[in-house]
C-alpha cells in the first residue's frame, strides 16, 4: 500500500511538473522577449525545498506543494501576479521599463495568454509524436453489432446502417459516433441513418453504463449500444501526425468546455471531477503502461491546464486577460480595488473548488 502511495505520489510529481514548467515557461519567455524582470521562477507553493539565482537574478526554485507554479514578475505583489500598488508608484523610469505592469496593455495579454498557449502547444506535440509512433485507428461508421436491450436495439437500428450524421453533424468515423454519444446526458440525439437505399432520422437517447477506464476505476459512460463494421489501423507520417495532433488537441478543448458548461447548468454532478488524489492515482497507472499511455496522459491533462486557465476567473490567467480586454476596449484599467476585491473572490471560489474536490476524491476512495 505504501509502496503504492510512493509510486503515484512520485509519478504525479514528475508530470504535474513538467506541465506546469511548460506553463510557467511560456509566461517567462514571452516576458523575457518584451524586457519585463522576472524575480522568481517557481514549480509548486509553498516553502522552498530547493533553488538557485541566475545570471538575471531570478529565483528558480521547487517547493513544497507541488499544485501548480508561478512566475513573479517585477512589480508583482505575490505569486498571482497581482500589482505591488505602492512600489509601481515609486518606480523610477528605469525601473518602470523592467516591470510587468508598465507594459502596454498588449504585450501584457502576450505575456498571460502564452501559458495556455504552451500548454496547447505541448499537447500538439506530444499528440504528434504518438500518432506518428503508434499511427491512427480508422474505423467505420457502418453498424457490425446492435447490442441487445441497448437503446440502440429498441429504437429500430440494425445491423449494416450507416450512420451519417447526429443532430445534424456530420459523422466521419466511429470514434466522432463515440465522442457526441459520451457528452450527452440524458437527452434524445437526432440520427441520420441510411439503410440500403434510404435514409431516415431517428431519435436515440443514450443510457448511462458502467465500466471500467484504463486505470481500473468504474465510471459512467452514456452509450446506445452499437460497435463499428470495420477497424482499420495505419501507419502515418510526420505532416499527418500533426494534422491529426491539431485535430485531437481541439476535440479535446471543446470536450472540456462542454463538460464545464453541463456541470454549471447542473447536466452533470460535480462528484465527477478529478482533483490531485485522482490524477496521482491515474499518473501511477500510466508509468505501469507504458511510454505512449504517459505521453498520452500528459497530453489530455496539458490541454485541460490550457482550457482552465483561460476561463474569466479573477486569479486565472483568463482573470488577466478579461481585465486586459476591458482595458483595451475602454483605454483605461480596471479600477486596482476592484481588481483587488474581485482577486480575492476568484482565490476563493478556486480554493473552495480544490478542497471539495480533494474531499471528493478521498471520499470515493474510502467509500470503496
Amino acid at each position: 500500500m505504501i509502496q503504492i502511495f510512493l509510486q503515484n505520489l512520485f509519478a504525479f510529481i514528475l508530470i504535474i511538473s513538467f506541465i506546469v514548467f511548460i506553463h510557467e515557461y511560456g509566461h517567462y519567455i514571452v516576458a523575457r522577449f518584451n524586457k519585463v524582470k522576472i524575480e522568481e521562477f517557481s514549480i509548486g507553493f509553498g516553502k522552498k525545498l530547493f533553488g538557485f539565482h541566475d545570471k538575471r537574478s531570478t529565483l528558480w526554485k521547487f517547493c513544497l506543494i507541488p499544485f501548480g507554479g508561478y512566475v513573479k514578475m517585477y512589480g508583482d505583489r505575490n505569486a498571482a501576479s497581482i500589482q505591488d500598488h505602492d512600489l509601481t508608484l515609486q518606480m523610477t523610469k528605469e525601473q518602470q521599463a523592467q516591470s510587468f505592469i508598465y507594459k502596454t496593455v498588449w504585450q501584457r495579454m502576450a505575456i498571460v495568454a502564452a501559458g495556455p498557449i504552451a500548454n496547447f502547444i505541448l499537447g500538439i506535440v506530444l499528440f504528434t509524436i504518438i500518432f506518428r509512433i503508434a499511427g491512427i485507428t480508422q474505423s467505420s461508421t457502418i453498424i457490425g453489432e446492435v447490442k441487445p436491450d441497448s437503446p440502440a436495439f429498441y429504437a429500430g437500428i440494425l445491423a449494416n446502417d450507416e450512420i451519417l450524421s447526429i443532430n445534424n453533424k456530420r459523422v466521419k468515423n466511429f470514434d466522432d459516433i463515440i465522442a457526441i454519444i459520451s457528452l450527452n446526458i440524458g437527452d434524445p440525439l437526432k440520427f441520420s441513418v441510411r439503410r440500403e437505399s434510404k435514409i431516415f432520422d431517428i431519435a436515440i437517447t443514450p443510457k448511462k453504463v458502467k465500466r471500467k477506464d484504463f486505470a481500473g476505476e468504474e465510471i459512467y459512460t452514456p452509450m446506445i449500444g452499437i460497435t463499428s463494421s470495420k477497424v482499420i489501423h495505419q501507419k502515418i507520417n510526420i505532416f499527418q501526425s500533426f494534422e491529426y495532433s491539431l485535430i485531437k488537441t481541439y476535440e479535446v478543448s471543446a470536450a472540456i468546455l462542454k463538460t464545464i458548461s453541463q456541470l454549471i447548468i447542473g447536466d452533470r454532478s460535480v462528484k465527477e471531477l478529478g482533483g490531485p488524489v485522482k490524477i496521482a492515482k491515474y499518473s501511477g497507472k500510466t508509468f505501469e503502461m507504458g511510454f505512449l499511455v504517459i505521453l498520452w496522459f500528459c497530453a489530455l491533462i496539458s490541454i485541460n491546464l490550457g482550457v482552465i486557465n483561460l476561463l474569466p476567473i479573477p486569479v486565472l490567467d483568463g482573470g488577466h486577460l478579461f481585465f486586459y480586454i476591458i482595458e483595451a476596449i475602454t483605454r483605461k484599467p480596471v479600477p486596482f480595488k476592484l481588481q483587488k476585491i474581485l482577486f480575492q473572490i476568484g482565490f476563493g471560489i478556486i480554493i473552495t473548488l480544490m478542497l471539495f474536490i480533494t474531499f471528493n476524491d478521498i471520499n470515493q476512495i474510502i467509500s470503496k
